[in-house]
């Protein structure tokens, strides 16, 4: 699994972002406004007013939002992610892109612990091709440096919670 940028990470989560009563007028507001004001700017003056427009349904401006960093680049999704974070820390803690890190560590973890176990709980079988045995050997070794990153990941979004 590669690490996804800021830009899949916002495809991804749009249709969670988007849905019915998950962000308030006033997150969205907070959000856009620290898009326009701090730096590095993201949104001009204008396309703040067009996306904070209160004749436009909240979930319309928001997908124009959402679609309209999507275009301008990674460093403005990882700016929304950002203000999100500020403004609207519950939620972002939920994302489906957040979500997926520790189902896949523990996949990864379960793969291991199977293999561990196959290798040291079976008798060894004169049957079994001796590469066989040499490659299930090595299998956490291989596991280990790609789940490694993703553990590391888990914990270190664990402590900054602290």
């Amino acid at each position: 699994m590669t690490d996804q940028t800021y830009c899949d990470r916002l495809v991804q989560d749009t249709p969670f972002l988007t849905g019915q009563g998950r962000l308030s007028e006033q997150q969205v507001d907070r959000i856009i406004l620290q898009l326009n004001r701090y730096y590095p700017q993201i949104l001009t003056n204008k396309e703040a007013e067009k996306f904070r427009n209160p004749k436009a349904s909240l979930r319309v401006r928001l997908c124009d939002l959402l679609s309209h960093l999507q275009q301008r680049g990674e460093r403005h999704c990882q700016e929304f992610y950002r203000a999100l974070y500020i403004h609207a820390q519950p939620l972002h803690s939920h994302l489906p892109s957040r979500c997926t890190r520790p189902m896949s560590f523990l996949a990864g973890l379960g793969l291991a612990a199977g293999l561990a176990l196959l290798l040291y709980c079976c008798p060894p079988d004169p049957k079994v091709l001796p590469g066989t045995r040499r490659i299930l050997a090595f299998s956490p070794v291989i596991i280990d440096r790609h789940v490694s990153r993703y553990l590391l990941a888990f914990l270190a979004d664990d402590l900054a919670r602290f």
